[in-house]
């Protein structure tokens, strides 16, 4: 079975409600002993997406955002 990695972010806002976001790793575990600091943050506009989504095609939509993004600040 193919697999892939994913983690999770929470973010806790001042107010007491809470997000959770899915995606790659943002530091590999090998690099984790190093630190890191966040410098910029993006957040895509909210989409619909079908609850019967496998995470394959979860994750192309993921792709599709992100080539969307770098596209648009080039």
């Amino acid at each position: 079975m193919k697999t892939l990695e994913l983690q999770l972010v929470t973010v806790g806002l001042e107010n007491g409600e809470q997000g959770v976001f899915v995606g790659w790793p943002l530091i590999p575990e090998k690099d984790a002993e190093n630190s890191s600091q966040v410098e910029k943050i993006w957040f895509s506009n909210v989409q619909e997406i079908p609850d019967c989504l496998t995470m394959e095609q979860l994750m192309e939509l993921v792709r599709k955002q992100i080539s969307d993004y770098v596209a648009s600040v080039q």
